[in-house]
């Protein structure tokens, strides 16, 4: 599906849930207080995979997926073996082993462009109006992400999102990444709230799993329409976009 339908799509899904009131089902709970979001239900990575393309034209799918894998099972691994390197130098490693593993020939430029494309990050559509709606109804919003700071700052600064976030909970606080409980824990350090005074925003399936574990009542933005991870547990709402959590944190 090309980039431009997407965001067609995307938007009209959005414009729709907004009129309709649309909710997802959720279980009974406290009000919020704080929202905590994993990067990637706000900002979309699509162009890192089209510049993949790009580059490596017939390749870029195939590259994008290996990249992906190796990325997330990268911080997993560190996270086993007990040591740490930021998210940045863990995706540039995953992009190294991605390329070397298809046989394709990664330049310093062509490494630099892809990496560089990680701070050329924008916010989804839907996200700036979601986000406006959970401040005015008075809830406090943070990042709790493996992206660095640095990397979280060039997405606020690229989406226009300045002001939106109390706080950008790095793992860099911590050197343990998700979905380590360690990790969990910054948002409440950060907020002085109890567990089910906030919500955490996940993007992927097994964050959403390992922030419910923690004990946060839970929302998975699945705008990829993943199935459910077979871990025994589910978020306590879902939905495609931000309009979606923006409901289920403001009603």
């Amino acid at each position: 599906m090309s980039t431009h339908r997407e965001f067609i799509i995307l938007s009209s899904l959005a414009a729709g849930a907004a009129l309709a009131g649309a909710r997802p089902l959720f279980a009974t709970r406290v009000k919020p207080k704080a929202v905590l979001f994993d990067a990637f239900p706000i900002f979309d990575p699509r162009p890192v995979f089209v510049l993949a393309e790009e580059l490596f034209p017939g390749k870029g799918p195939e590259l994008s997926n290996a990249w992906r894998t190796r990325q997330f099972e990268y911080t997993w691994i560190h996270n086993s073996l007990g040591d740490y390197k930021d998210f940045w130098q863990v995706t540039q490693d995953a992009l190294n082993f991605a390329t070397t593993s298809l046989k394709l020939d990664l330049t310093a430029d062509k490494r630099d462009r892809l990496m560089g494309s990680y701070l050329q990050l924008k916010a989804y559509p839907d996200v700036l109006e979601s986000l406006k709606a959970m401040k005015q109804d008075g809830l406090r919003l943070a990042f709790l992400s493996n992206f660095t700071v640095k990397m979280l700052q060039a997405g606020i600064a690229n989406s226009g999102l300045d002001g939106m976030f109390d706080h950008l909970l790095s793992t860099d606080r911590v050197s343990v990444f998700k979905p380590a409980p360690r990790a969990y824990q910054m948002g409440l350090d950060a907020f002085k709230l109890k567990r089910h005074e906030m919500v955490f925003a996940a993007f992927a399936g097994w964050d959403a799993v390992g922030a419910k574990k923690f004990g946060y009542p839970t929302f998975w933005v699945n705008r990829a329409n993943q199935p459910n991870e077979q871990l025994g547990i589910t978020p306590d709402g879902t939905g495609s976009n931000l309009v979606y959590l923006a409901s289920f944190v403001t009603v």
